[in-house]
């Protein structure tokens, strides 16, 4: 049995969190070496001690998801911003120093 930050058992498919970092994700594969328990977990496919992780519940899975919003880049956009700053002129008489 593998036991979370809270004693809480962890079973494969449940949703923790690593509670230094925040990071949420899904227990891939969990497993045991010299007496350490480690949970596998989907978001970024390393593993983690279980003592560092903590179990979430479907409230904290519905607020984790609110505050994140889409995880999907807008890679245009960024061009865009990136295109804008590019053909930015500098003008050394916009500005003086003071003293």
């Amino acid at each position: 049995m593998v036991l979370d930050a809270r004693d809480v058992e962890i079973t494969l498919d449940s949703h923790v969190r690593y509670v230094d970092t925040g990071t949420v994700g899904k227990v891939l594969d969990m497993k045991t070496t010299d007496g350490v328990d480690w949970v596998k977990i989907d978001k970024t496919n390393l593993w983690y001690r279980a003592k560092l992780v903590e179990l979430l519940d479907d409230k904290d899975l519905k607020d984790n998801s609110n505050d994140r919003g889409n995880d999907e880049i807008d890679v245009e956009a960024l061009k865009e911003k990136a295109s804008k700053l590019e053909n930015m002129q500098m003008d050394s008489s916009v500005a003086e120093g003071g003293g």
